[in-house]
């Protein structure tokens, strides 16, 4: 990968982080202030729905951060190593736990008028697309770990050779 093309992604987390750290402390603040003179009925959703999107933005900013450390990897050239099973395992986690609170959040708007039917129905699509999303990364899990494989072998073949020349 090249080095522009590292410092750009770089640079699309560090602004994804940064946004999803205003949105932490300076969104979810408002919008639970503005809220106040809400119904009853939707100021009984304001803590679980904001609780849940308070959890969901750190579900994202774990995944950004292990992209960090992966893009690092790369540009080390140390991607195809055991440690990095680690943080796509935790990424995998992350975004298996972001699928689960998507779809709470239907649970928790569906009953009720509070919200529309469309929006339920949407946020269960979205969990089902989010898992299907964890899904993906555990696919690219194993070409990783079929790569480590084929970069532990490649290393063996290249020490026995130089013990032969």
């Amino acid at each position: 990968m090249s080095s522009v093309t590292i410092q750009a992604l770089r640079g699309v987390l560090a602004l994804a982080l940064a946004g999803s750290i205003c949105v932490q402390v300076v969104m979810v603040p408002l919008v639970w202030r503005d809220m106040d003179g809400a119904d009853p009925e939707v100021l009984d959703l304001r803590a679980p729905v904001l609780l849940i999107v308070l959890l969901g933005i750190l579900t994202t900013q774990v995944v950004l951060v292990c992209l960090w450390r992966l893009v690092t990897m790369v540009r080390r050239g140390t991607v195809f190593s055991d440690a990095a099973f680690r943080f796509v395992d935790i990424m995998i986690g992350a975004v298996a736990s972001a699928s689960v609170l998507a779809f709470a959040l239907g649970v928790v708007l569906a009953p009720g008028e509070a919200v529309a039917p469309g929006v339920v129905l949407l946020l269960g699509g979205a969990a089902t697309v989010i898992a299907g999303i964890a899904l993906v990364v555990v696919v690219m899990r194993s070409l990783l770990q079929q790569a480590v494989a084929r970069e532990v072998e490649a290393s063996d073949l290249r020490a026995e050779l130089e013990q032969v020349i």
